[in-house]
């Protein structure tokens, strides 16, 4: 973590609501989050639309700074979804002719088809982190899908094994992380929910493409673990059937969700020596929780963490939520912080 942050920094998982005007939000929010491109969602037009998205980031970079957050991200306003803006902007893909995968809510959904070695010609993301870079003084994080996740939300038509299809995808990954801190980032976010959601398959080879990935990273790398989008999965489980097997990998700190699950603290446990960033606002209501309802939430966990490595965050992205909502839960985040700063 950067040296200069405070004890229990403040920042959202990834993901904050892009204005209307920008994306169609009501069809967004009545899909679910595409593995190919949607270039439909969006409603400015193709010429403008770069410009466009300049503007909305620097508006989510405000609001978050407004909030009084310690680390921003981008709200990763430019993407349709979390994993697709990268996912699709890699070669060996057919994206003209998608496969199929059934998704975490048991229906088959689109998804790019891996037809030929998977590389990344460029950089994906170095724009964006340039861009968020320039426009704060605050520590910044950007987000890239992890290899387990894109290899689960894709059809191997190439690889024939699906092991070697996680390994190859971390490559690329590894590659662009290297090169989001090489452009500013001060933290690099995988997110690897589907770690979560398929644990059978997981445990045979998910730790070690993830490992793939980071290992070689030249700053703190954060994998984060949810139980889906409240939007889009409305039951959660009471705990995690894929965290233990992150203690063993070179993740600096492991991001998980506990307001909307309500998850026993003691599950943190096996994650002794190593960070957490504990999700304590709730996304399956817009209602902004005090910023006491938020500290309780964290005091739960602190005799399960280690404290001096603990992060304050949201369970899962603020995408899906009204603007308003998420600037009064990310204003009750940092309220909230101070307190236990206080009382630590």
């Amino acid at each position: 973590m950067p040296a200069s942050l405070p004890p229990l920094p403040t920042m959202v998982v990834g993901s904050l609501p892009q204005p209307d005007w920008l994306i169609d939000r009501d069809r967004l929010g009545h899909q679910f989050p595409p593995r190919v491109r949607a270039q439909e969602l969006w409603r400015v037009p193709a010429p403008y639309l770069q410009e466009a998205q300049d503007d909305a980031t620097l508006a989510a970079i405000r609001s978050q700074e407004e909030a009084g957050l310690d680390v921003v991200t981008d709200g990763e306003v430019r993407r349709e979804s979390y994993s697709n803006h990268f996912a699709t902007a890699l070669e060996g893909l057919d994206l003209e002719h998608p496969g199929t995968v059934r998704n975490r809510s048991g229906i088959d959904i689109p998804v790019p088809r891996v037809v030929g070695e998977l590389r990344r010609p460029a950089p994906v993301q170095v724009e964006d982190v340039r861009f968020l870079r320039a426009h704060t003084d605050r520590a910044v994080k950007i987000t890239v899908p992890g290899p387990f996740t894109m290899a689960q939300q894709s059809q191997d038509d190439h690889y024939g094994d699906d092991r070697a299809l996680a390994l190859a995808y971390a490559d690329v990954v590894a590659q662009e992380i290297a090169d989001l801190f090489a452009a500013g980032a001060d933290i690099v976010q995988v997110d690897e929910p589907w770690l979560q959601a398929r644990p059978e398959i997981a445990r045979r080879y998910g730790a070690e493409a993830l490992t793939r990935a980071i290992a070689d990273a030249p700053g703190p790398v954060h994998v984060h673990l949810c139980f889906g989008y409240a939007a889009m999965v409305a039951d959660r489980p009471e705990g995690y059937s894929f965290l233990a097997e992150l203690a063993d990998t070179p993740a600096h700190t492991v991001s998980v969700e506990t307001a909307q699950s309500r998850l026993d603290p003691q599950t943190l446990r096996p994650l002794r020596g190593k960070g957490v960033a504990l999700g304590v606002l709730d996304l399956s209501t817009p209602d902004v929780e005090t910023p006491e309802t938020v500290a309780d939430r964290v005091r739960r966990a602190l005799d399960h963490v280690d404290v001096d490595k603990l992060v304050l965050s949201s369970d899962c992205g603020l995408k899906y939520l009204p603007r308003a909502a998420a600037a009064g839960k990310m204003r009750s985040l940092a309220e909230a912080a101070a307190v236990l700063r206080a009382e630590l």
